[in-house]
Parts: structure tokens; C-alpha cells; sequence
């Protein structure tokens, strides 16, 4: 399980440390840690890229921070192992001096930005410019240096946290430096898992930090390895109503599909039994022949969690389906459709006394909470999240996108598949299925819904990952289909991991 902090967090662990250097006399000795780190995992990026280290050329773009700091005491180390570095000052006046010095006194050139810098190619850049307190984009001229760089093709290594983003809400501004490597100190910032692409591999380096632990604003990343351990396997005594039943209300003549994916998935997800309720019975039938159809949710046998919305109409037959199946007092899954009657008619979530998941993705989470935040994502999520909460409704959200997020007012889970192969038609039907199913069979413990959600979204990534590789070897773009048709393998992936 990985564990990211706030910035006020992290400082605070960070104290202690920087007054006993202080108190011995040498108040750099964390910074220089944290800066062979930072030299150190360079290197390896120009092993990698050059096929060495001593020759390369590094720049350093330097601002005014402690992360300015830490990057001219890593290029004084990397020029000691025979690199040529050059430091570019964006802020002459307000430079750490010591650490001047020292790339100085190793043999490092040192000029202001858009003056007289080399005007070769750099191998690899290190970011210095903005440290945990910056907000905000790039400004000139960092930003104008950053942008012909990136479009050189020159990769960056980013010290603590990519220029640009910010530390605690992951907000990726226009501006930004996009790292190939981040290198942070002891423990991870929220940054890293909120925007994960924008940071690249990030190599965490020991400077001395305790255990940290967790708080309400600690964001966590499962390991897969943990998802394929809870995954759920028939034991000696299971049959299928124990492994539980999951009803799927979806699918319509306009949308016949959603039903299909719905439904096939819940079957795949678990060996349980699935029940359907909708216009698609033919075709759900046709490519899943256990499915338990029933003509209305009236008429559906008992089940253990629901999953109401995909494919099934925005009309006030589905809102009033919603209710019902609400009513029942069953773990359910509102996703697509089901998303827009809730904006339309919040009125609705009343019903639920049993815990509710909400699968938007960013335009549905847009109409649920009227656009606002957009720029800091996790913070509305838990907002939108406390509300619901607030007024007794028993609600997490799992908010799609290349990052998903879960949230169910107490912890964030940022889940990052390493990549959009999963960004297609139909790829969230087969999602809420899966969590839809993982609800019926129990996943997790005291009634919530934030777990079987992360272990849903996990395998759903890893399945589209599966499925990208079987279409063209190296990767190549997939259907929904695609995506159901790996997810028993999938699955099986996790369980090894």
C-alpha cells in the first residue's frame, strides 16, 4: 500500500531533522541527502538514455526554494562524476548561496536565465525551479525555458514534485514541467498519486523520515498484489447465492449493449449468480446464458447488491426503478444513466439506506455537483462526498479518468493503471459490473463500498492492459469487448501477483 501526504504533513516530519543538522552545525546535511539522491537517480536516467554518465551534459533550471538548493548540490555531485553542468538561475537575487558555492567550486558553469547559457542541447534537465510552497503555473521565464526544452525532447528529472503541479491537490496547471523521473524525500506527496502521469517514475530517497502513517488527507494507492489476495474464490462450502447474487438493472433498445457488458462482466467478476432486469434480455441471454432474467425490478428475486444505470434511460420509469431498487436496502452501484436522473431529481439518494457507490466519469461529475472545483479534483470529490454524507446518505464515489479516485469521506484511493487503453465506448459498463459484483459477494468488511470499488477499478485497468496487449503485441487501441474478454485473465494476473 502506498501512502502520500500533505505538504503540512511532510514538513512536519521534516523538522525535526533539519534542526539537528542545524544544531550540529551543518544545516545543508539533510539537503545534501536528498540531493545524491537526486544525482543519483539522474545517472541512472543517463545510463539509460546515453549509455552513460561521464561526458553528458545536465542543466539545472534553479529557482528561489529549497528545491533550487537541492539541485545545485546534485549537479555539484554529478560534475564531480564528470558531467558537464550548467545551472540556470531564475531568480539570481534570491539563490541558496551555499549550495552556489558548492556546484561552483566543483566546476559548474552558472548563468542567468536568457543569458549567455550553452546553447547545446542539454541531456537531461533537473527541476528545480518550484518547491512545495509554489502553486500555480509556470511563470516566465521558466516557462518559455521549459516548453523549448520539452519540445527538444529532452527529458526532465524533477526534484520533489514537477514544476507546475500542485503539492496537495494535484492540480496539473497549462505551465508545467513533465518529469520522466521525479525524485521526492521520505515519503510521497499527495501530488504523486493524484497526478502520477505528470510525474513520471518516482523514486522515493531516504533521508531519515519516521513512519508517517495515515490521516483523513493521506491519499492511498493499493498494490495489486493486495487486490488479487482479497479477490473472492468459492470455498468448500460456497454455492451461489453465497458467493452472492448481483442484480443489474440496464440496457434499452437504444442501448442494448450496456447490457450485455453489464451483466457479462458481474459474471466474470465472481462465479456467483447474476440476475437482469431491462429490455435486453434476448441479447444478454444470447452471450450469457446463466443469467437469471426477470421482466421488472418488481419481479426480481433477492440479491445481495444492484447495479442500476447503464443504457437504461434518463425517463421517469428509471427514476422511479432507482427508487425502488434503493429502497431495498441493498449495496448498489449507480452509474451512466442512473447518474443523470440523480442531478436531475437529487431527491432520489433519499431512498438509500444501504451504501450507495457512484461511478461518474468527469462530465457526470460535472452535472452532479453543478462544475465547480474543477481544478482541484480530490477536493470536490470529498466535498461532493462529505455532503452526501452530511445529509445521511450512506455514498462514496469512485470518480473516473486516466487517474481514478475513490472516495468515501474518510480516505481517498487514487488507482493509475498506467495508461487510457481503458478510455473507450462501454468500458465503464463493464466496470460497475465489476464492482457491482464484488458489492454481492461481500468484498471487504463493515457494509461499505470504498474497497470492492479500488478492487474494481485495479482489475478493470489491468484488464484493459491485457486486453491492449493481446490486440497488437506492444499495445493497440480496444473495444469494451476487448476489455470483458481479458478480465478473467486479468484477475488471474492479480491473484499471482
Amino acid at each position: 500500500m502506498l501512502r502520500a501526504h500533505p505538504v503540512e504533513a511532510i514538513r512536519a516530519a521534516e523538522r525535526p531533522l533539519i534542526e539537528a543538522a542545524a544544531a550540529a552545525g551543518d544545516p545543508d546535511a539533510v539537503m545534501r541527502r536528498a540531493a545524491s539522491g537526486v544525482a543519483h537517480h539522474t545517472a541512472a536516467l543517463l545510463r539509460r538514455r546515453t549509455g552513460g554518465v561521464y561526458g553528458r551534459s545536465v542543466m539545472l533550471l534553479v529557482g528561489s526554494g529549497d528545491n533550487g538548493g537541492d539541485a545545485l548540490y546534485s549537479g555539484a555531485v554529478l560534475r564531480g562524476r564528470g558531467c558537464r553542468v550548467e545551472a540556470v538561475l531564475l531568480d539570481p537575487e534570491r539563490v541558496h548561496g551555499r549550495a552556489l558555492q558548492a556546484l561552483r567550486g566543483a566546476g559548474g558553469r552558472v548563468a542567468a536565465a536568457g543569458t549567455g547559457t550553452d546553447s547545446s542541447t542539454p541531456d537531461v534537465v533537473i527541476d528545480g525551479v518550484v518547491g512545495l510552497a509554489g502553486s500555480g503555473p509556470l511563470r516566465e521565464p521558466a516557462a518559455a525555458t521549459v516548453a523549448a526544452l520539452a519540445g527538444a525532447g529532452v527529458p526532465f528529472v524533477a526534484v520533489d514534485l514537477p514544476s507546475g503541479v500542485d503539492a496537495d491537490t494535484g492540480t496539473v496547471h497549462e505551465a508545467h514541467v513533465r518529469a520522466d523521473v521525479t525524485v521526492t524525500f521520505g515519503a510521497l506527496r499527495r501530488a504523486h498519486l493524484l497526478a502520477s502521469p505528470t510525474c513520471g517514475r518516482v523514486e522515493v530517497v531516504d533521508i531519515g523520515l519516521a513512519d508517517m502513517g495515515s490521516e483523513p488527507l493521506t491519499v492511498l494507492r493499493p498494490d495489486p498484489a493486495e487486490v488479487g489476495r482479497a479477490w473472492p474464490v468459492p470455498g468448500p462450502d460456497d454455492d451461489k447465492y453465497t458467493q452472492g447474487v448481483v442484480a443489474v438493472r440496464a440496457g434499452s433498445a437504444r442501448f442494448p449493449g450496456a447490457a450485455v457488458l453489464c451483466a457479462s462482466a458481474a459474471v466474470a467478476a465472481t462465479s456467483g449468480m447474476v440476475r437482469y432486469v431491462g429490455s435486453g434480455s434476448t441479447d444478454v441471454l444470447a452471450g450469457r446464458p446463466e443469467v437469471v432474467c426477470h421482466p421488472s425490478v418488481a419481479e426480481a428475486g433477492t440479491a445481495q447488491a444492484w447495479v442500476v444505470g447503464p443504457g437504461a434511460g434518463t425517463g421517469t420509469e428509471a427514476v422511479a426503478d432507482i427508487d425502488a431498487i434503493l429502497a431495498r436496502g441493498r449495496p448498489t452501484v449507480l452509474d451512466a444513466d442512473a447518474l443523470t436522473c440523480v442531478a436531475g431529481h437529487p431527491v432520489v439518494l433519499r431512498s438509500a439506506s444501504a451504501p450507495v457507490l457512484l461511478t461518474p466519469h468527469a462530465g457526470e461529475f460535472d452535472r452532479l455537483t453543478g462544475g465547480r472545483d474543477r481544478t482541484d479534483r480530490s477536493g470536490a470529490l470529498r466535498r461532493y462526498v462529505a455532503d452526501l454524507r452530511d445529509r445521511g446518505i450512506p455514498a462514496t464515489v469512485l470518480l473516473k479518468g486516466r487517474v481514478t479516485l475513490v472516495d468515501d469521506g474518510e480516505t481517498t484511493w487514487s488507482i493509475d493503471p498506467g495508461s487510457s487503453w481503458a478510455a473507450t465506448a462501454g468500458s465503464g459498463d463493464v466496470l460497475s459490473g465489476v464492482a457491482g459484483a464484488l458489492l454481492a459477494n461481500g468484498l471487504g468488511c463493515g457494509g461499505e463500498v470504498a474497497w470492492p470499488a479500488v478492487a474494481a477499478a485495479v482489475a478493470h485497468g489491468e484488464a484493459a492492459r491485457v486486453a491492449a496487449g493481446r490486440t497488437g503485441g506492444a499495445g493497440a487501441p480496444i473495444g469494451a469487448g476487448d476489455l470483458l474478454r481479458a478480465l478473467p485473465s486479468a484477475i488471474s494476473a492479480l491473484r499471482g501477483a
